[in-house]
């Protein structure tokens, strides 16, 4: 019999089971195992042996949680070594230093009975020189699933695959049309790279039968990449051009071919935090919106990044925990299935087996509700080789304890975590290998498991709210968060309608806004704090470029001015449906277009200002504050105020009455002068008409002595007011000269002016 201490059983020696393989074996096959022994006493171990051990078949789920949570060797039940054929020895252990082993062993020497899971142990025997004889001094417990023949009843299994990220893209982009997107950082290109967390879920799922399981943010974010993008090194740093298109596209038509043919599932954008949601931001409002917006674009972008089309009915909670409010925040966006876990919606315990995934839940919903064992089997570090051998052979121990629970064919869904690691993709890949090569396990899709009939044994209560785990509740978005969330939407529906291209900002904000919603922000408060105040305040940088240009004080000279404002827009897009109101803060001195203030439509193209002129008018003298405000159309406020004064200075009634007798004295020379024309011509033509007369008669020429035939006093020079004196005087020789030189010549239009020089105190305009 072997003797065991109890200290030297929990662990003098550790025992790493790096392999075992196959991990389900069959009639003939050969089992290897290997792995490593390393001495963590202080003395050196001597005459040691690695050996394998076949305990008992465990009869149920809950035996099989036991063994794993085992790590001291119990005589009897850990069975008895294999042979001494099937051993590796060791002379010496000597302390800290790690011996590796491979050891294989034909199945059929194993003793294996009916078809079952059973207990398989890899221990290190030898001894020490203060206990000098043969012990168990370290021990590793497993499990061998056996079922060399087809099972007469397969589980039908789904498992889902997930695509999930955190955040990388921001609300910014690069100035120009080409809207160049900036990302927070270049994590990103490194998990879709050759051996990153993303390329290794892709290269290993490609060869699977699963369900895809995708958040519609990631592919969004990789396309990005694939073009132009700039990178984010620090704060206030401008960013940088990206550098991995190459990576990008490779990585995306790997995936395009892998879900060719494959049942593809889409989160709704950014994966929002349904139970956050639910819990925290149901009490803002617009919350909902935003899940609603998210369901929305999901389908569309997995369509024309991948060229298939998903299924969006599916809601997933984190870790499949829900409560009444979450499935009315789940559907509510439009899906009707809800996918929960078996530790959330527990059956009773009257229920000794595990029944099929799909229960109807009321309101004409379907809880899809996965295995928890199942589904958790690949948590934790699994970056050591033995860690991630015994997460597979737990699993597969698992799959078949459950088909052997009934003789009923059920459907069973596995929903592992939403980011597995690259160490933990590898497990799971290497299990679901495995099992897709079992003997009582067949897949199937999830929306067939959806549509399977429902166990009537299977509880369809959902947990009261009260129940839902304080250490998820923990982790979830406050209600700040959604409050940051609603602000940030009102500032983008402000700023949209002012834009003559708003896709531009609502699409990228839109887009933002979901991610601030989602799971991936759990446990990381402060960077998702940060993003969304980096989001909120790149838009408000935005929508300052719009603005009004800053005015100095204003001097108003009389009764009635013209006053402009500068429109400044310096975004690439042109910008209307602008209200411009000018505002005078005291109407009785000043007014704004004869009213307290006036308001003008305002279109600026991009890139350029545009000036609004005001009329007013003044009453008084004396400074005025006038204030400059732009508004949407539906009267709300656009950007700050610009606040100036208005110096009105009114013209006294002395320069009144000194501009009005020159305006006075200006119309009576006017007259003058066109009373003086009309005379003239007047005296034109009784003259014309006297020429004609004497032409008849002979009379009116000169005498001899040469004198006017005239009388004196009948209009000789003492009478300026005869007519022949008034016409040589009024026409002088200017007219005569003007006169045409031949017959065919034309006459003037009129009169010319007198051109000599004007008589003192009269005014002529010339």
């Amino acid at each position: 019999m072997e003797r065991v201490l109890a200290a030297s059983g929990s662990g003098t020696v550790a025992v790493s089971l790096d392999s075992l393989s196959p991990n389900a074996p069959s009639d003939g096959d050969t089992l290897t195992v290997s792995g490593t022994v390393t001495n963590n006493g202080k003395q050196a171990v001597t005459g040691a042996h690695v050996g394998l051990r076949v305990g008992p078949e465990l009869g149920t789920r809950s035996e099989i949680d036991a063994v794993a949570r085992r790590t001291d060797f119990e005589p009897g039940v850990d069975g008895f070594e294999i042979g001494d054929k099937y051993v590796q020895k060791f002379a010496e252990l000597a302390p800290g230093v790690a011996e590796h082993f491979s050891i294989s062993v034909p199945v059929d020497k194993l003793d294996l009975g009916a078809d079952g899971v059973y207990e398989f142990s890899v221990s290190l025997s030898g001894q020490t020189s203060a206990q000098p004889w043969e012990q168990v001094l370290g021990i590793q417990h497993t499990f061998l699933p056996w079922q060399p023949d087809e099972a007469d009843t397969k589980t039908r299994t789904t498992y889902l695959w997930p695509l999930v990220s955190t955040a990388h893209m921001t609300a910014e982009t690069g100035p120009g049309a080409q809207q160049t997107p900036v990302f927070l950082n270049d994590d990103l290109a490194k998990d879709i790279a050759p051996g990153g967390r993303l390329e290794r879920m892709l290269t290993l799922g490609k060869d699977l039968d699963v369900t895809w399981v995708i958040d519609p943010d990631l592919l969004a974010s990789v396309d990005a990449m694939t073009r132009n993008y700039r990178v984010q090194t620090k704060a206030g740093a401008t960013p940088v051009a990206g550098t991995h298109q190459a990576v990008a596209k490779q990585w995306l038509a790997e995936l395009q071919q892998a879900v060719t043919g494959k049942e593809v599932v889409a989160l709704p954008f950014g994966d929002p935090d349904l139970a956050s949601l639910a819990h925290r931001g149901t009490s803002v409002t617009g919350s909902l919106s935003q899940l609603k917006d998210a369901t929305d674009v999901a389908a569309s972008t997995v369509e024309t990044v991948l060229h298939v089309k998903p299924d969006t009915d599916f809601a997933w909670p984190v870790d499949g925990a829900v409560d009444p409010s979450i499935v009315r925040v789940a559907t509510s966006a439009g899906a009707d299935k809800v996918i929960a876990r078996s530790d959330s919606i527990q059956e009773p315990d009257s229920l000794t087996y595990t029944p099929s995934a799909a229960r109807p839940i009321g309101g004409g919903t379907t809880a899809v509700v996965t295995d928890a064992r199942l589904s958790t089997a690949f948590e934790g570090d699994l970056t050591r080789a033995g860690s991630g051998t015994l997460a597979v052979q737990r699993f597969l121990a698992q799959s078949l304890e459950l088909d052997n629970q009934t003789g009923r064919q059920r459907s069973i869904v596995v929903a592992p975590q939403r980011m597995p690691s690259a160490s933990q993709a590898q497990a799971m890949a290497q299990a679901l290998t495995a099992l897709q090569q079992s003997t009582w396990s067949e897949s199937q899709d999830l929306a067939a498991a959806a549509k399977a009939k429902p166990d009537p044994a299977a509880t369809t209560t959902v947990p009261s709210t009260s129940d839902y785990p304080s250490s998820l509740r923990k982790r979830e978005l406050r209600r700040p968060a959604f409050a940051v969330i609603a602000r940030t939407q009102d500032k983008v529906d402000n700023f949209k309608v002012v834009l003559t291209d708003e896709s531009r900002v609502v699409t990228p904000f839109g887009r933002a806004m979901n991610r601030e919603m989602s799971t991936s922000w759990r446990g990381r408060n402060s960077d998702a704090e940060s993003f969304r105040d980096g989001v909120e305040a790149y838009l408000d940088d935005l929508s300052e470029e719009v603005k009004l240009i800053d005015k100095s004080e204003t001097k108003l000279s009389g009764h009635s001015a013209t006053i402009p404002v500068t429109v400044q827009n310096n975004l690439v897009q042109g910008v209307d449906h602008l209200v411009l109101r000018l505002t005078s803060t005291n109407p009785t001195r000043l007014k704004i277009g004869g009213k307290a203030y006036s308001e003008q439509q305002v279109t600026v193209s991009g890139g350029h200002s545009q000036s609004v002129k005001f009329t007013t008018s003044a009453n008084a003298n004396g400074p005025v504050t006038v204030i400059a405000q732009l508004y949407t159309q539906d009267g709300q406020e656009y950007g700050a105020p610009v606040t100036f004064d208005v110096k009105v200075t009114e013209i006294t009634a002395t320069v009144m009455l000194v501009i009005g007798g020159g305006v006075l004295l200006l119309v009576l020379a006017g007259f003058r002068m066109y009373t003086q024309r009309k005379r003239a011509a007047a005296r034109e033509k009784a003259e014309t008409a006297q020429d004609t007369q004497d032409a008849g008669d002979g009379s009116g020429g000169p005498d001899e002595s040469g004198a006017s035939a005239a009388e004196p006093g009948d209009g000789g020079p003492e009478n300026p007011e005869a007519p022949a004196e008034r016409l040589t005087e009024e026409s002088g020789s200017g007219s005569r000269a003007d006169a045409p030189e031949h017959a065919s010549d034309p006459a003037p239009d009129t009169a010319a002016e007198n051109g000599d020089p004007s008589g003192t105190g009269e005014k002529v305009d010339r």
